[in-house]
């Protein structure tokens, strides 16, 4: 294997110096609505810690780092392949549009759009390269309207993409706290590039991150953390087989419902507060688990008696049946989880 390069990137460094392209054989764009919403719901939490309105611009450089993910690029002359993690460069460009469009100061729009895209001879080159894609993004760019009937599936996505950025963009973050927003994004939030030169070393690293060390998903964490309290080895391998019992059935019904589970179950039974309707204000329980459940848990663990107990003997103790109806089968019931009773989480 060639010399493998891996640098941590601003937003800024990343996409400001370059212009990634897409083979052929890559995928589309994918993102649906719900990876959307999570991405502004995760950035505007981590924001609205440091934010003041007092502020003055300069204090962006003091707030908190947001990291989002790695990326994984094939330099074949000179030239970027991004090998993954094309998506989310595809949605972080679309939200630098947005902010684009929203913004009053030129100086600061005109450095968004130096991000966006590059321009010779009178043409714009987006920083995903992507023939197909670039009249729909010049559109977008442009605030012009654009008929996606009969396009690919990657431009119907954008557009829809960029319609939920337009909804779901949090009303608190506009207007005063726009331009610090946009200065933390560019310059606080960050990826870790990982650059190979040649195909065969990207793909291998692919398949690596991706085949054999999968990425834990929040219920992994959870179960992770949940596990760790039962010091007794015996019945924290009984736990470990209840819980993915659990999961299994909850899989059936979906590839997404294990986790859908343990939000409905955690807010119905803990969710004591919600976001306020009002300017900059910050996430409560109803929000958080939404997000980030498996962080949720693990902060208010004395909430849910789990640092006193250091215990889950209740786990194949107490079964909690809960009623479970799917898109496709909406007479389904199972026995989704096995908890105590209120007051105690599983």
């Amino acid at each position: 294997m060639k010399e493998i390069v891996g640098k941590a990137k601003s937003i800024r460094d990343l996409i400001g110096a370059s212009r990634f392209a897409v083979d052929y054989f890559q995928r589309e764009y994918r993102w649906q609505t719900k990876h959307v919403a999570e991405l502004l719901d995760d950035l505007a939490s981590k924001f609205r810690e440091s934010y003041e309105a007092s502020d003055e611009r300069s204090a962006v450089e003091t707030y908190g780092h947001y990291f989002l993910g790695s990326i994984i690029v094939s330099d074949k002359d000179g030239k970027k392949f991004v090998v993954d993690g094309q998506q989310r460069i595809t949605s972080i460009t679309l939200l630098l549009m947005y902010l684009h469009s929203e913004l009053s100061d030129t100086l600061q729009k005109g450095e968004l759009a130096n991000l966006i895209f590059s321009l010779k001879y009178g043409t714009r080159s987006f920083n995903i390269d992507v023939p197909e894609r670039a009249r729909c993004m010049d559109a977008l760019f442009q605030g012009q309207p654009f008929d996606d009937d009969g396009r690919s599936e990657s431009v119907t996505n954008i557009l829809g993409r960029y319609r939920d950025i337009e909804e779901k963009f949090p009303e608190e973050l506009l207007g005063n706290a726009l331009p610090y927003f946009a200065d933390w994004l560019i310059e606080n939030v960050h990826l870790v590039e990982i650059t190979a030169f040649s195909d065969e070393d990207a793909y291998t690293i692919f398949e690596t991150m991706n085949d054999r060390g999968l990425s834990l998903r929040p219920t992994d964490m959870l179960k992770g953390y949940l596990l760790t309290n039962i010091l007794d080895a015996n019945r924290r391998t009984l736990c470990s087989n209840t819980w993915v019992n659990m999961v299994q059935e909850l899989q059936k019904q979906g590839k997404e419902e294990d986790a859908n589970a343990i939000k409905a179950w955690l807010r119905a039974q803990y969710a004591s507060t919600i976001r306020e309707r009002k300017s900059l204000a910050a996430p409560k329980d109803f929000d958080l688990i939404g997000t980030e459940f498996h962080r949720w848990v693990k902060t208010h663990e004395d909430d849910l008696s789990l640092k006193k107990q250091r215990s889950l003997r209740a786990l194949h103790r107490k079964q909690l049946r809960i009623l479970h109806k799917s898109v496709s089968t909406a007479k389904t019931s199972i026995d989704a989880a096995c908890i105590r009773p209120r007051g105690s989480l599983f």
